[in-house]
């Protein structure tokens, strides 16, 4: 049953990993999971992969000269799996533009800012500080732009607290549900990546 093809980029605990292995761990979903890959090699997310039974992979991004050729390192394993689609997923390496325009149209990443509101780190900080009413997640394609590529999806809540710590387990919620929904939506083919924008069927 499981047709469509996906590869997860992670550095660090791997919770939205998580999410995605428990959606789509049923027989008759067409999602498959079938390859993670971590820049740090203590990152839980490789445990999580492991016990899933997911092939994965570290790649010490320390051990190459620059940022393109570790980027070369991990096309090179990729294209073992042919993705259909690579979600980052807490991976903290800017990506090269040789590598983003390979995959252009297959590649997302979740973000924690109603974007563009709070582009880069530090959003429920910045957040907080400028009290703002409304906080979120977004879900984008990659482009060359810094998490400025073409919203797939938003999800927002309500800020009822000051406290970073509280609101970040607030966005974590929230994202554990959407991720999961977009892969799915991208998979049977109602959002779709077209010139550059995203088309919803």
């Amino acid at each position: 049953m499981k047709t469509f093809k996906v590869a997860v980029l992670i550095s660090g605990n791997g919770s939205n990993l998580q999410a995605l292995i428990d959606n789509f761990k049923e027989e008759e979903s067409i999602v498959d999971i079938n390859c993670v890959i971590s820049n740090k090699k203590d990152a839980f997310g490789l445990e999580r992969a492991a016990r899933a039974a997911i092939d994965n992979h570290f790649v010490d991004h320390t051990k190459f000269k620059n940022r393109e050729t570790f980027d070369q390192e991990l096309i090179q394993i990729l294209d073992g799996y042919s993705p259909d689609l690579i979600v980052l997923a807490g991976f903290m390496r800017i990506l090269s533009e040789v590598f983003v325009e390979k995959y252009l149209g297959k590649l997302i990443n979740i973000h924690p800012s109603l974007l563009p509101k709070y582009p880069g780190l530090e959003t429920h900080k910045k957040v907080i500080e400028n009290k703002e009413t409304r906080h979120g997640v977004t879900i984008h394609y990659v482009d060359k732009t810094l998490d400025g590529g073409p919203i797939c999806a938003q999800s927002e809540i309500e800020v009822t607290t000051k406290d970073i710590d509280d609101l970040q387990e607030q966005i974590h919620k929230i994202e554990h549900k959407i991720y999961p929904e977009v892969v799915q939506q991208i998979a049977e083919g109602n959002i779709v990546f077209k010139d550059g924008k995203v088309i919803k069927k």
